[in-house]
């Protein structure tokens, strides 16, 4: 079988929201994602400031997304960047995909001062220690 290409991760443009929407709905386990209120958020997200939806993209087809947001904290003395939502094809996982999109989400919190990455998840055990071969999972750095 061939392999895949390595996708490009680059920050989303409004015409990506049909090929995130499949990927954000299915993420979801215990929320029931509306189209409406997805679009409503999507187009609120990509011109709010700190914030970065950025997607990794392979042939021209969205093969994965990431959410961040950067804000303020005590504990760091300033920003942090936090990854609410990564999201992969189920087809691309465990292909170096959401390693990528994490690594362009540590560039984008370096490029606006934030102290450290952290991961928002309680369903990624096995990504976080895929994470963790590289170094420390984001969420278990210290600031």
């Amino acid at each position: 079988m061939p392999q895949n290409p390595r996708p490009r991760v680059r920050v989303a443009r409004a015409a990506d929201s049909d090929q995130v929407w499949p990927l954000a709905r299915d993420f979801a386990t215990s929320l029931a994602p509306r189209r409406e209120a997805f679009e409503a958020t999507w187009r609120a997200l990509r011109s709010a400031p700190g914030a970065l939806i950025a997607v990794a993209e392979s042939d021209e087809v969205v093969v994965g997304y990431l959410l961040a947001h950067r804000h303020l904290t005590f504990l760091a003395n300033g920003p942090v960047a936090w990854v609410e939502e990564v999201m992969v094809a189920e087809h691309r996982r465990r292909s170096g995909v959401g390693r990528d999109l994490m690594r362009h989400a540590e560039q984008w919190g370096r490029d606006n001062g934030a102290a450290y990455l952290a991961l928002a998840s309680r369903r990624a055990g096995a990504f976080y220690t895929a994470l963790a071969t590289r170094s420390p999972p984001p969420s278990s750095r210290s600031p």
